[in-house]
């Protein structure tokens, strides 16, 4: 079908199951054939038939998810915005009784530390948002381990230095950054606040830290490149498309608007059972209406809102591929979601610039490692191997996953790493508090630095070796270790089914 002006009137007559039509961001899409599919359900969709469901669409989806999973000829042309129907939007009880908790936040003198940006986002997110962010894959062992394997390494203090000064800027992948911290990516920011990312990139300029912008992120990478500041300094986190003509323009487009580094995620080939965020989906249904078992059977809500990844993901990704990345970028390359020595060392036989020492934050396999306890394993690994010695310069180590505080960092720094990245955190303080919310967070962070380096007897970066911590019970995995009473506070226990509430048919 040629796409064509369409007025509002006409999509208004494409209204039901048997024909739906919808509006997003000024354009028509046939989404007819497609409603079995979502998995969010039919429902949201249907809700919107024949009108604009841009105000929908937007927090759960990245900008280009709809025209990525829709045929060409399901793209049916732009419609007049003055012609278009809207759905009144209704505040549910639910939604008055988050504003009223929206209404009693404490103020940003009250947060102390990043747990009560997690604690205050619990209460005041949407249900959906809250989901997404916070599931993790399975039972959720990983989640949990990412955490606590933290507590397993402590500190061999230094005294007598002069800590009258003391800096902890450093430098990642050659970038400067005021903290051995950068944000990393996590997707659909927009689902906490409706300036989702932008967010993120205004906070990191004022505080001198390195974004990185996700594929999946609710705003587009222009509009995240076009918001940063001049000099700013961003990285770019990658899910490869099976169609490789679509990353290479991806990637090289990236690379003229001046992102200084790539990092391709290779621990998601299928993504993970997040239950929570699963059963956010199924409680989205009216069980009234569910008429077919079999037909909503066959909907698949596992993906939930980030169904993108599934949809284009090049499942194929093999070491195989790495040539052909290095042959369309100049920027650094680094492998997102490395596990285990064997694979960071062949990152450093095939001339990657770094990898990072992770598990998708919990959310793909459950009982996968902490970052923190794989480097351990990593660095004297590839010291025996090829003899190399971390920090290092040429090849570096990342690790991400449960940060909470800067000790948390501190102890990956000594152990090796040139930097950590912190995601969760920063999502719940913009959910909870906005821009100010973030920068308020980074603030937390260099005040504990500052704070801890002096106890720590480490003046500067470069002072914070092997010799100040000890990790010898990191791969004890239930070895007994002191209770993080504000983490297990915030955790929410995953639920188990349980039978629900049917409304009588009038």
């Amino acid at each position: 079908m040629t796409p064509r002006h369409i007025s509002g009137q006409e999509v208004a007559e494409h209204n039901s199951r048997e024909s739906c039509w919808i509006i997003v961001h000024g354009r028509v899409y046939d989404v007819t054939d497609f409603l079995d599919e979502h998995p969010g359900g039919s429902k949201i969709i249907l809700k919107y038939a024949g009108k604009d469901a841009t105000a929908e669409y937007d927090p759960i989806h990245p900008p280009d998810a709809i025209t990525k999973n829709l045929p060409p000829e399901k793209h049916l042309g732009s419609v007049d915005p003055d012609t278009v129907l809207r759905v009144e939007v209704e505040i549910t009880d639910e939604e008055r009784d988050r504003q009223l908790r929206m209404a009693q936040r404490p103020p940003l003198s009250e947060i102390l530390n990043l747990h009560d940006f997690e604690t205050i986002g619990k209460l005041v997110m949407s249900e959906k948002a809250w989901a997404y962010y916070s599931s993790a894959a399975d039972d959720e062992i990983t989640h949990r381990e990412n955490h606590a394997a933290y507590h397993r390494v402590w500190f061999r203090p230094r005294i007598l230095r002069d800590v009258t000064h003391v800096d902890w800027s450093t430098k990642i992948l050659g970038q400067p950054t005021r903290m051995p911290v950068y944000i990393t990516a996590t997707a659909l920011g927009k689902l906490g606040h409706k300036d989702g990312e932008l967010n993120l990139t205004r906070a990191a300029a004022k505080h001198g830290v390195i974004q990185m912008i996700p594929t999946l992120a609710s705003c587009s990478f222009d509009e995240i490149v076009d918001t940063a500041q001049p000099g700013q300094v961003q990285f770019l986190q990658l899910y490869v498309n099976r169609d490789r003509e679509i990353t290479r323009k991806f990637v090289q487009h990236a690379e003229k608007r001046g992102v200084k580094a790539l990092f391709i995620t290779v621990d998601a080939p299928q993504l993970g059972r997040r239950e929570k965020d699963m059963r956010m989906k199924f409680e989205a249904e009216d069980p009234a209406e569910v008429t077919d078992n079999k037909q909503q059977d066959r909907v698949d809500r596992s993906h939930g809102a980030a169904r993108a990844i599934s949809s284009f993901i090049d499942t194929s990704l093999d070491w195989k591929d790495i040539p052909w990345f290095q042959s369309i970028t100049k920027m650094p390359l680094i492998l997102k979601g490395v596990q285990c020595w064997e694979d960071a060392l062949e990152a450093y036989d095939r001339g990657l610039a770094g990898v990072v020492l992770s598990n998708h934050g919990g959310r793909q396999l459950d009982f996968a490692r902490s970052g923190i306890e794989i480097l351990v394993e990593v660095v004297p690994k590839l010291g025996e191997k090829r003899g190399l010695k971390f920090p290092n310069e040429k090849f570096q180590l990342f690790v991400d996953g449960g940060v909470r505080r800067a000790t948390d960092v501190i102890k990956a720094v000594a152990l090796g790493a040139t930097a950590v990245g912190v995601g969760r955190p920063f999502l719940y303080a913009f959910s909870s508090y906005g821009v100010e919310g973030v920068d308020k967070a980074l603030q937390i962070l260099h005040d504990e630095f500052e704070m801890n380096m002096r106890l720590l007897g480490a003046r500067n970066i470069k002072e914070i070796v092997p010799a100040m911590v000890e990790a010898s019970s990191i791969h004890s995995h239930i070895v007994s270790v002191p209770s993080d009473r504000l983490y297990e506070a915030n955790y929410e226990s995953i639920q188990s089914a349980r039978l629900r509430e049917i409304k009588p048919r009038m």
